[in-house]
C-alpha cells in the first residue's frame, strides 16, 4: 500500500483510514492495477446470491478483461474504492461516469464475511466527495428489487433519492452534493463507531498482559497486579516467554497459545520488540492495543531498532485494531462490572461522575493524583500518550454515549483535527460540561512525539473556536479539577444571581468583589455568621444560614467561606453543609481561610463518597483555599450555563448561496486561474479576478483604476464621476490619512493634477508606491475582515475596527466557519472597539445586520475554498445605509487537504 503512489495519476489524499460500524479500523483507498489478485480472491469468497446481486448473473471467477477493467481506472472518469483489512479487500466501490454529463453511474461489492459493518455507506461517502472533486453532481445506479442491503446503503445516507422501476430494475438518481440530512447522518455513523471504537477498550472481556514481569518495580509487573487487584470482571492472561507463571496467573510464551479472544492488548515490552508483538495481536484477531512503550517518536526519532509510531498505527489498522499510546500510562473504567485499572496506578480511583481524558504520560499521572487527593469520583480515565491513534475526539464521542459520565474533563498538548473537535465538543457540550485546559502555545509548538500540524492562525484563533464550542476553558491542570470538581458534585446554576455566607465581615464582601469581577451578581451578603459555639452550635447556625440562602428566591447559587474561631479552632463542617446542599437544586463552592493545621485539606471535596447510581451527582462539597479561588471556578460554571441555555443558533445561509451552485462556480474559476501554479506558491489575484470571486458570493467592492500620469487620473476621475478619491496602492497606506496616503473629496480636475502631484511628493519618502483613483463612498466606520487557510484549523476569519488598535493592542476577534447566526453576532461585536459600530458618543449605530450578512458571505467563500490562502477586505466602511468595501485583495494557492471533510476518516500517520 506505500507504493500507491508510484500509480500515473493515483489520487494519494483519496486515501483514508476509517473506523466501521464495529468500531474496527479498516484503510480505504483507490485500486490500482495491483489489486486484481486481491479482488479475484474476494470474488471467490462471495455467494452465489452475492454475486447474483451484484452482476446480475452468476460468474464463478471474474475473467482478466474484466479484472483489468475493475483495476485499471483513470481515477477521473472512472473511480474506484477499496477497503482492505490484513491487505485483503473487503469491500469495493466505484463509479463510471456517463459521457458528457455530470452523472456517474455508481456500484458497490462488500464481501460477505464484512456484511453488516458499514463499508457501503463509508464507500459512498467517499465516492461522493471524489465525484464532487471531479465535477460529478449526480450519482445513479441500478439495484435488483431483492437487495435490499443496498437500497438501504442509498435510502439511509441523507441524500435526496429518487426512485423509480423499469425492466425489473429499481433505477436511483440523486444529487451527490451534501445536504444537512446527509452531513446529520455521517456525522451520527461516525459518531456510533468512534464511541464503539472506545468502549470496546474500556469494557474488556479478556485482557493480555504483554510483557508482563515477576520483578517488582517493572511496568510490565505493576500493570499486571494493578489489572488482578482492580477485581477486573474479565479475564486475564499474561505473556512473558521466560516465565510459567506471573502474578498468579499462567503465562504464555505468546499470544497464540491462548484459547480465548482477546479483546484489549497490554504492551510493555522494549520498543524494538514492538513490531513483532503488534503484529502478533493482529493475527490473533485483538480488537484493540494499549502500548506503555516508550521510546516510539515522530518519524526517525525512536529507538534504534524500533518501528517510529508512523508504522506503529499502520501496521494496527491493517488488522482493523485501534492503538492507544504510545507512551500512555493506561485506561481505567470505575463500573463496577467492569473495574478495569489497565493503568500504573496502584488504586481504582473513586467511582464518579467525570471522564478524564489526557496526552502525554506525566500530564495523565499529575491529573490522576489530583483527582486522588481531591477524592474526585471518576467514570474513566484515557491516556493517549503520544497520542499516534487514538484522540481526544474519540473520547468525547464515547463520553458522549456513557452514562456514567456527568462531565468531561480534558487536557490538550496539541489539535490533530481541531474542526471536529469543535463540531464534536460543541454537541458534547450542549447535554454534558466539557472542561478543556490547553497552554496558551498549545497548536504552535509540539510536545514530544506528537506528529500533527502546527498552526499559523492568529494568537487568539483557538480560543475562539473554543469558545464557540461551549467548551469551559481553562489555563492549567489546577484550574481543571477546580472546575471539575464543581460539575462532579453540584447541579448546574439557573442563572448570575451570587449568595454569600461567612463568619467574616470582610470576606463577605471579597467574595462579592471577587463575584462581580467574574460577572456574577452578589445579591444577599451575609457576612454575620457566628461559628464562635461549641461544634454542635456552629453547625446548627450554618445550616441555618445555608437554608435560608437556598430558600432565596434572589440566589441562583450559594458561596461560602470559613475561618477558624476567635482561639484559631477549626471545625469540619463539611458533612453538614453536604448534607443540607443535597437538598436543593442550586450549586455551592466553599472555601477555607487562616487554617495553620497542616492536616486539613484543601482544594478537594469534602464529606466525599463514591456515586452510587450511574449518572448522579457524586457527594460532597467543593472545598477552595481561597475565596477567589471558589468563585472563579463557580463562575465557569455560570457561563457555561448561560451558554447552553442560549443554544448555538441557527444556520444562516444569505440569499442567493442556498445549495452549492455557487461553490462549483468558485471552484471552477480559481481551478483555472491556479493552473499555471506549482508547489506551495501564492498568487495574487488582479482586481477584475478577485472582483469576479467576491461577486459570485454577492460581496461588491467599489471601483478603483490605478493610474501613471496625471492624465490617466482625471480620465478615471471623469469615468467614475466626481466627486474622487486618490488612493496609495500601498496596503498599509492607502487609508492613512495622516501619512498623506488618501486624499478625500476631490471634485474637479484642477485640484485632482495638484493632489496627485502632492501625493507623489509626499510618499516618494515610502518608495513611490503606485496610485489610484476611487470614487467617494458614503461616510462609515472603517472595519477591517480577513479570511486564512490555516494548516492546522482550516479557514479561519478575523474582525476588527480600523486603526492602529486593532494591531497593536490585537482588538480583534475570530471565529472559524461554518458559522451559524449567533457565530457572526459574537463575532461582530467581540472586539471592544466594537461598541463604535451600536452608537456612540451620539454617532449613530450602523446597519449591522448588512455587515452581519456581509461577514458570512465571506465566511461561506472561505469555507468553501480552501484554495482561498488569503483574503483581507480593508477598509470596509459601515454606516447606517449600509456597507461600502474601498478595497479586497485576495492571494489563492493549491491546497492541502482539510483535517475534516464530509467524507468519514481518522487521522492517518
Amino acid at each position: 500500500m506505500g507504493d500507491s503512489a508510484r500509480f500515473r495519476g493515483y489520487p494519494a489524499h483519496w486515501e483514508a483510514d476509517v473506523v466501521l460500524r464495529d468500531g474496527a479500523a479498516a484503510h480505504l483507498r483507490p485500486v490500482h492495477p495491483e489489486d486484481a489478485e486481491r479482488l479475484q480472491r474476494m470474488h471467490a469468497g462471495q455467494s452465489e446470491s452475492s454475486i447474483y446481486l451484484r452482476y446480475f448473473t452468476y460468474k464463478s471467477a471474474l475473467t482478466q478483461k474484466e479484472l483489468q477493467r475493475f483495476t485499471n481506472v483513470d481515477h477521473v472518469d472512472r473511480v474506484s474504492l477499496v477497503v482492505l483489512l490484513d491487505d485483503q479487500i473487503i469491500g469495493v466501490g466505484g463509479y463510471d461516469r456517463i459521457e458528457g454529463t455530470r452523472e456517474a453511474e455508481v456500484s458497490f461489492n462488500i464481501s460477505d464475511a464484512h456484511q453488516g459493518r458499514g463499508l457501503g455507506s463509508v464507500l459512498l461517502e467517499h465516492l461522493a466527495a471524489a465525484g464532487r472533486e471531479r465535477g460529478l453532481e449526480h450519482f445513479s445506479a441500478e439495484v435488483l428489487p431483492e437487495n435490499r442491503k443496498m437500497l438501504t446503503v442509498f435510502s439511509e445516507a441523507g441524500y435526496e433519492v429518487q426512485r423509480t422501476f423499469e425492466d425489473g430494475v429499481v433505477l436511483l438518481k440523486f444529487s451527490i452534493d451534501p445536504t444537512e440530512r446527509s452531513r446529520e447522518v455521517m456525522e451520527a455513523r461516525e459518531h456510533r463507531a468512534e464511541a464503539r471504537s472506545v468502549g470496546e477498550l474500556l469494557a474488556p472481556q479478556q485482557v493480555a498482559v504483554i510483557g508482563a514481569s515477576r520483578e517488582y518495580g517493572s511496568v510490565g509487573y505493576h500493570l499486571l497486579q494493578n489489572l488482578i487487584e482492580s477485581n477486573f470482571t474479565g479475564g486475564v492472561h499474561s505473556v512473558n516467554p521466560e516465565a510459567f507463571e506471573v502474578g498468579g496467573t499462567a503465562a504464555y510464551s505468546s499470544l497464540e497459545h491462548i484459547k480465548q479472544d482477546i479483546d484489549l492488548a497490554i504492551i510493555a515490552v522494549p520498543a524494538e520488540q514492538l513490531a513483532t508483538v503488534v503484529t502478533d495481536c493482529g493475527r490473533k484477531g485483538v480488537k484493540g492495543i494499549l502500548v506503555v512503550t516508550d521510546g516510539i517518536s515522530g518519524h526517525g526519532e525512536s529507538v534504534s531498532g524500533a518501528i517510529d509510531q508512523r508504522e506503529l498505527v499502520r501496521m494496527a489498522r491493517r488488522y482493523g485494531m485501534r492503538v492507544i499510546g504510545p507512551a500512555s500510562v493506561g485506561l481505567i473504567n470505575t463500573d463496577p462490572d467492569i473495574s478495569l485499572n489497565a493503568s500504573l496506578s496502584p488504586t481504582l480511583p473513586v467511582r464518579g461522575g467525570v471522564g478524564l481524558f489526557s496526552q502525554s504520560a506525566s500530564i495523565g499521572v499529575s491529573l490522576y493524583a489530583q483527582a486522588h487527593r481531591r477524592e474526585l469520583g471518576l467514570s474513566a480515565v484515557i491516556s493517549a500518550g503520544n497520542r499516534a491513534d487514538l484522540s481526544g475526539n474519540d473520547a468525547m464521542q464515547y463520553f458522549e454515549d456513557d452514562d456514567a459520565t456527568r462531565a468531561v474533563g480534558v487536557y490538550l498538548e496539541s489539535f490533530g483535527n481541531p474542526r471536529k473537535f469543535s463540531r464534536i465538543a460543541r454537541r458534547l457540550s450542549l447535554s454534558k460540561p466539557v472542561v478543556v485546559a490547553k497552554s496558551d502555545v498549545m497548536g504552535r509548538r509540539l510536545p514530544p512525539g506528537h506528529e500533527v500540524r502546527t498552526s499559523r492562525a492568529p494568537q487568539g484563533a483557538v480560543d475562539a473556536m473554543l469558545d464557540n464550542s461551549g467548551v469551559i476553558q481553562v489555563g492549567n491542570h489546577d484550574s481543571l479539577m477546580d472546575v471539575l470538581q464543581v460539575l462532579a458534585t453540584q447541579p448546574l446554576p439557573v442563572g448570575l444571581k451570587l449568595g454569600i455566607l461567612s463568619n467574616s465581615p470582610s470576606m463577605g464582601r471579597l467574595l462579592a468583589d471577587a463575584g462581580e469581577s467574574y460577572g456574577l451578581q452578589p445579591t444577599t451578603i451575609n457576612g454575620e455568621l457566628d461559628m464562635e459555639g461549641g461544634r454542635r452550635d456552629s453547625a446548627r447556625a450554618l445550616t441555618e444560614a445555608l437554608e435560608a440562602l437556598f430558600n432565596d428566591d434572589e440566589v441562583d447559587s450559594v458561596a461560602v467561606c470559613l475561618q477558624p474561631t476567635i482561639t484559631g479552632v477549626h471545625y469540619d463542617h463539611a458533612r453538614a453543609i453536604s448534607e443540607t446542599a443535597r437538598g436543593h437544586t442550586k450549586p455551592m463552592v466553599m472555601s477555607l481561610i487562616g487554617i495553620l493545621d497542616p492536616h486539613v485539606p484543601l482544594n478537594y471535596i469534602g464529606n466525599a463518597g463514591p456515586v452510587i447510581e450511574s449518572g448522579a451527582l457524586q457527594q460532597g462539597v467543593p472545598v477552595f483555599s481561597s475565596p477567589a479561588r471558589s468563585v472563579a471556578a463557580l463562575a465557569k460554571v455560570v457561563r457555561y450555563q448561560q451558554w447552553r441555555t442560549r443554544g448555538i443558533g441557527e444556520p444562516y445561509i444569505p440569499v442567493g448561496l442556498e445549495g452549492t451552485a455557487v461553490a462549483r462556480q468558485g471552484d471552477e474559476l480559481l481551478t483555472t486561474w491556479l493552473a499555471d501554479l506549482e508547489g506551495a506558491a501564492l498568487k495574487r489575484l488582479s482586481q477584475e479576478q478577485t472582483q469576479q470571486l467576491l461577486g459570485l458570493y454577492g460581496v461588491e467592492v467599489l471601483s478603483s483604476i490605478p493610474f501613471e500620469s496625471a492624465d490617466e487620473a482625471v480620465a478615471a476621475a471623469q469615468r467614475l464621476g466626481y466627486p474622487v478619491a486618490v488612493k496609495s496602492t500601498n496596503t498599509y497606506l492607502r487609508h492613512r490619512l495622516d501619512l498623506g496616503g488618501v486624499q478625500l473629496n476631490i471634485d474637479d480636475e484642477e485640484t485632482l493634477r495638484r493632489t496627485v502631484s502632492d501625493m507623489r511628493r509626499t510618499l516618494a519618502e515610502y518608495g513611490s508606491p503606485g496610485l489610484e483613483v476611487q470614487a467617494m463612498a458614503p461616510t462609515g466606520q472603517g472595519c477591517i475582515l480577513r479570511a486564512i487557510e490555516d494548516p492546522m484549523m482550516g479557514p479561519v476569519v478575523s474582525f476588527g475596527i480600523s486603526g492602529d488598535a486593532v494591531d497593536l493592542l490585537d482588538d480583534w476577534s475570530h471565529a472559524v466557519p461554518p458559522m451559524t447566526d449567533q457565530d457572526v453576532h459574537r463575532l461582530i461585536r467581540k472586539p471592544k472597539a466594537a461598541r463604535k459600530l451600536l452608537g456612540y458618543q451620539g454617532v449613530p449605530a450602523v446597519d449591522v445586520s448588512a455587515l452581519e450578512e456581509t461577514v458570512q458571505r465571506v465566511a461561506m467563500l472561505k469555507d468553501n475554498h480552501p484554495q482561498v490562502a488569503a483574503l483581507q477586505l480593508t477598509p470596509m466602511l459601515a454606516s447606517p445605509d449600509g456597507i461600502t468595501i474601498l478595497h479586497a485583495s485576495i492571494d489563492i494557492a493549491n491546497p492541502e487537504q482539510r483535517t475534516d471533510s464530509a467524507r468519514r476518516a481518522i487521522s492517518r500517520y
